[in-house]
C-alpha cells in the first residue's frame, strides 16, 4: 500500500500562548510557524506526492500551502490539496479557547490524560476522543485506498492535521488502545510516516522534525509493483524515531 505523511500543522499564536485553539477561526501560524512550515516544505521537495489532503483549520491550510508551493523532483508541480473535515481538530466544545493552565484544574483533565477513551469535551459541539479517533482513522484510511487505486503501491501522500488527531491515528498504527496515545509526541511541523498493508500497519517514522526525508522516495520500478522500502515480506526496513517534549494534554 502507499505511505502517507502525517504532517501537524506549524506552531500557531494559540501554541505560544498556551490556548486550546480548538475550532476557533482565525488561529494562524506565528513567524516561527512560518519558519517551520517553509523549511518542511524544502524537506518534503524530494519526494514525487501524488495527493495531498488537509484539516480545514487556518493553521493547517497555512502549512499545506507552504509544504504545496515547494516543486516536486524535477520541478514537478504539487496536487492540488483535497480539504476533509474528518482530519479537523478534535471538537472541544466549551473547552475552544481556553487557557490550557486553567484546564489543567478542571475534572475532566485527568480524565484526558488517564483514560481519553472515556472523555467527552463539554458544551453541545463537544465531541468525545474515540469518535474523533474514528473518523480521523476512517479518513486517512480511505485516502490511502484511493490513492493506491489511483497511483499504485509505491506512492506517497501527505495528510496536514493536528496534534490530537496525528497522535490516534498512530495509536490505532501502532495497535495501542487510545488510552496510551498521550505517550506519543507530535511537535508542530513534525512528520509521522505509516504504511497500511493487508496485514497490519507500519509506523514508519514518529515525530521527525529534521531528518532526510529521501530515503522514502520508491526505488525505480522493475517487473510487479513493490511498495517502497519493503522487503520481500510485509516488514518495513528502515525508519526513524524523532525526539520531542513531553505531551501536556489537548495539542491543538
Amino acid at each position: 500500500m502507499p505511505t502517507v505523511l502525517l504532517v501537524r500543522h506549524g506552531r500557531t499564536t494559540a501554541n505560544a500562548t498556551g490556548v486550546l485553539a480548538g475550532w476557533t477561526p482565525g488561529v494562524a501560524l506565528d513567524e516561527v510557524g512560518e519558519t517551520q512550515a517553509k523549511a518542511l516544505g524544502v524537506r518534503i521537495g524530494v519526494l514525487p506526492l501524488v495527493a495531498v489532503v488537509t484539516s480545514p483549520l487556518q493553521r493547517c491550510q497555512e502549512t499545506t500551502g507552504r509544504l504545496v508551493s515547494v516543486p516536486g523532483p524535477g520541478g514537478a508541480a504539487r496536487p492540488e490539496p483535497v480539504i476533509d473535515e474528518r482530519l479537523g481538530e478534535c471538537r472541544y466544545g466549551d473547552w475552544t479557547g481556553r487557557p490550557l493552565k486553567d484546564l489543567a484544574k478542571e475534572p475532566l483533565w485527568r480524565v484526558v490524560q488517564a483514560h481519553p477513551s472515556a472523555a467527552v469535551f463539554p458544551g453541545p459541539e463537544g465531541e468525545s476522543m474515540a469518535d474523533m479517533q474514528h473518523r480521523a482513522v476512517g479518513a486517512v484510511r480511505e485516502h490511502d485506498a484511493r490513492v493506491a487505486a489511483g497511483h499504485g503501491d509505491d506512492a506517497l501522500w501527505v495528510a496536514v492535521s493536528h496534534g490530537d488527531v496525528i497522535k490516534a491515528v498512530l495509536a490505532d498504527a501502532l495497535g495501542m488502545h487510545l488510552d496510551a496515545f498521550q505517550r506519543i509526541v507530535v511537535d508542530p511541523c513534525s512528520v509521522s510516516v505509516v504504511r497500511y498493508t493487508a496485514l497490519r500497519p507500519f509506523a514508519v517514522r514518529v515525530n521527525d522534525i529534521g531528518s532526510d526525508l529521501s530515503d522514502l522516495v520508491p526505488p525505480p520500478r522493475k517487473g510487479r509493483r513493490k511498495p517502497a522500502g519493503r522487503a520481500s515480506s510485509d516488514a518495513v526496513v528502515g525508519g526513524s524515531t524523532g525526539t520531542g517534549g513531553a505531551p501536556t494534554g489537548p495539542t491543538s
